[in-house]
């Protein structure tokens, strides 16, 4: 395609078409020419009073001509002309006809204000999300991407602020969202990113820079949503640059937010996950937000998430986080600052006769962070050190029974169970000064609370935690005094393996007293634990060496197999001798590592206690029955 010098007078700037079917722009005013000729056999003749589906087609062709003949950029001679006559036509209210300006005029390589102009347009067009339809098919995001890449930051802050909007607003739609993966946009604005980052808080660009920022990383939440994006996010180091922009960026809590939002998506993948807790000023940069937004709930609550994934099966998570200076003391600042609005919320409730309605809602904001901060301290508190310190820590623990004194299971489970399951690491713990100790019968008596819910759940905590606390004492006699024995055997009956184990762990504490043996007849006791052993044993061999060890304490002044384990004798002797068959434990559906395990731990701790428990019963029993071999 070729331009010619042909001159004619028009009457009007616009788009005119000759008798050839030639391609005119005329830009003149009042009737002055300055009117070129652009051959284009694809045009059809119209005027600018015409539909604008007829201006829009133009501008079609015009792009296709334009492309062709390479006169895009700023290569085309009468690149003035036709960008005069473009602009002109802006002032035509359609957003499918400014769509096709804007890509020409990007197309152009404008600079300047005229770049500022047109993303301005891009961004009011992209803003509506009515002409997400138009927009897929007219391909602006290239022409958008390339503004990015290519105009300076400083220079062209204000245009790549309209921009990066324009971008934002597209990648609200899920077919413009994949289509800027495929087109390389994530590198695209970590780059930006890390231009922004090395622009100094001193310098004048500093602070505008932050709106662009705001716009940039909430392209990037929604980029994070795909699957190829978190893989490239991953492979373009986004951890390192976003902690940078966060830790410049700490008093702008737009910024903040959004990358908090980045992160508490991603956390939730376990290979950025692992990125993350291996960024070590990450933990720093929360605890700093936290001790500074404490009340903003949105930006607080997603923090909380994040560490509690990044502590969740990391020890070395746990250790970085918890040495960092005023990490305790925050967690325990906001706890108590959410645990006060939550109080608050239930006396208002309970003054204005609503503690049904409270019922059947979701978690409220402050029970949602509670909930999500006791999380974790559970996950701290499996770190033996970490544990041991939390477990020390009275603070702590007031504020993990004060939730279960004044919360009800049937408002908030989630939250009455985290309590219970962090007091229940915590009890493992025996250590000076431990808390949970000075507090354990305090603690059983919230527990019964939870034994007398309909939650399984919260039953199976409450049982854990008296399989720790009945180590003691004093909540071995609790245990008793208050029957909680006949509920534990009782639970021995629901078919539940957890359940099971939580029990018998109860029951094993117990039988250590010799006076409390005899605990185990009621309820039938003996038999529910011989059946437990045949449902779970092969499968479970942890939970059958607990059984067999309880049994062993419970026969050890045996003078009769019989009197000791009544009609459950020969069943016993059965399992027994089935279950030290190595062969038959061999589990092969199991792979080759868990497979291993399973082995070393039947032989090492099953094994033995089992064969002493056998020798004993056939020791004192008149009739050794014929093994018989059954399928567990």
């Amino acid at each position: 395609m070729t331009s010619s010098a042909v001159k004619y007078s028009l009457s009007k700037p616009g788009i005119y078409t000759d008798s050839l079917n030639g391609f005119i722009l005329c830009s003149g005013k009042n009737g002055t020419n300055n009117c070129f000729l652009f051959f284009s056999p694809f045009l059809y003749p119209f005027q600018v009073e015409d539909k604008v589906e007829n201006l829009c087609l133009a501008c079609t062709k015009l792009y296709q001509a334009l492309n062709e003949g390479d006169m895009l950029g700023k290569r085309f001679k009468r690149r003035s002309v036709l960008l005069k006559t473009l602009y002109k036509l802006v002032d035509i209210d359609s957003d499918p006809l400014c769509l096709k300006l804007a890509k020409i005029i990007l197309s152009m390589k404008v600079d300047g204000k005229n770049l500022l102009n047109v993303c301005k347009l891009a961004f009011k067009i992209c803003k509506n999300e009515k002409n997400d339809y138009i927009i897929q098919n007219d391909k602006l995001l290239d022409c958008l991407l390339e503004v990015l890449t290519t105009e300076d930051l400083q220079k062209n802050s204000e245009a790549l602020l309209y921009c990066m909007g324009a971008i934002k607003f597209m990648s609200g739609n899920a077919v413009l969202l994949n289509e800027m993966v495929s087109k390389g946009a994530v590198e695209m604005l970590l780059q930006l990113m890390k231009q922004i980052n090395n622009i100094k808080e001193s310098d004048a660009y500093f602070s505008n820079l932050g709106h662009l920022l705001v716009q940039l990383t909430a392209t990037l939440r929604n980029l994070a949503d795909l699957p190829q994006a978190r893989c490239q996010l991953i492979c373009s180091g986004a951890v390192s640059e976003l902690c940078v922009a966060l830790e410049q960026r700490l008093n702008d809590k737009d910024v903040c937010t959004y990358i908090v939002r980045i992160f508490s998506k991603l956390s939730s993948y376990d290979d950025f996950c692992a990125a993350l807790a291996d960024c070590s000023r990450c933990y720093v940069l929360f605890l700093a937000l936290l001790s500074k937004h404490q009340k903003q709930q949105d930006l607080v609550i997603r923090i909380i998430f994040i560490l509690g994934n990044l502590t969740a099966e990391n020890n070395q998570a746990r250790e970085q986080f918890f040495k960092e200076k005023g990490s305790l003391n925050t967690l325990i600042s906001l706890f108590q600052t959410y645990h006060e609005l939550d109080l608050n919320a239930e006396r208002w409730c309970h003054i204005r006769g609503r503690e049904e309605e409270k019922q059947t809602k979701h978690p409220s904001e402050a029970e949602d962070v509670l909930i999500k901060l006791i999380r974790v301290l559970a996950n701290l508190s499996i770190h033996p050190s970490i544990g041991a310190a939390l477990a020390a820590a009275h603070r702590v623990v007031e504020l993990l029974v004060t939730v279960l004194e004044y919360k009800s299971i049937d408002v908030c489970e989630e939250l009455v169970i985290n309590a219970a399951t962090t007091i229940n690491n915590l009890s493992f713990y025996k250590v000076k000064g431990s808390a949970v100790q000075d507090k354990k019968l305090h603690i059983a008596e919230m527990l019964l609370k939870l034994l007398m819910s309909n939650s399984m759940d919260g039953v199976v905590e409450a049982v854990r935690v008296f399989g720790n606390l009945s180590q003691y004492h004093e909540i071995c006699d609790f245990i008793v005094q208050k029957k909680i024995y006949k509920f534990v055997i009782a639970l021995l009956d629901a078919k539940n393996q957890d359940v099971c184990f939580s029990a018998c762990g109860v029951l094993l504490n117990l039988t250590v007293d010799k006076d409390r043996r005899a605990l185990l007849m009621e309820e039938g006791g003996i038999g529910k634990l011989v059946d437990c052993l045949r449902d779970f044993g092969p499968a479970d061999w942890q939970l059958a060496c607990l059984i067999c060890k309880t049994l062993w304490n419970y026969s050890e002044n045996i003078t009769s197999a019989a009197s000791c384990f009544g009609e459950d004798t020969d069943t016993l002797l059965v399992l027994l001798t089935s279950l030290l068959d190595e062969e038959l434990v061999q589990d092969y559906s199991l792979d080759r590592d868990l497979r291993d395990y399973h082995k070393r731990y039947w032989e090492t701790e099953f094994k033995p206690v089992a064969e002493k428990l056998l020798d004993r019963i056939q020791s004192h029993h008149s009739f050794v029955p014929a093994v018989t071999i059954t399928a567990f």
